[in-house]
């Protein structure tokens, strides 16, 4: 397998265990949420508060975040925008490198 296409199955198989896991999340996040009005509802925990609906927002925020890890933030970010951001820095440091130096040789009356 040549270096690319092992670079584009490794990327490929991350990204399903990404998305695998925000799956399971998902269906956790649906029990949990299922349990806790089960447990203050009929079971009686705590029944003088409803406390479930603090539980599942809490829950909702962090699924959301979950989410947008996966579905934004890592689907734009990934190797190959880490890659072209590595050589836009490389490029701008070299630019600087040339630039003290001509700005040396200038001071120096240094002539290549």
């Amino acid at each position: 397998m040549e270096i690319n296409q092992h670079e584009l199955y490794e990327y490929a198989r991350q990204r399903l265990r990404q998305k695998k896991h925000l799956y399971f999340h998902f269906v956790l996040f649906f029990v949990g949420s299922l349990f806790m009005i089960t447990a203050n509802k009929l079971l009686g925990i705590r029944p003088d508060i409803d406390w479930y609906p603090w539980g599942i927002t809490i829950w909702a925020f962090l699924f959301i975040l979950h989410f947008i890890r996966v579905f934004i933030t890592d689907s734009f970010m990934n190797k190959k925008w880490e890659r072209a951001q590595i050589d836009k820095l490389i490029m701008k440091q070299e630019r600087k490198l040339e630039q003290i130096e001509k700005d040396f040789n200038k001071k120096n009356n240094i002539t290549e």
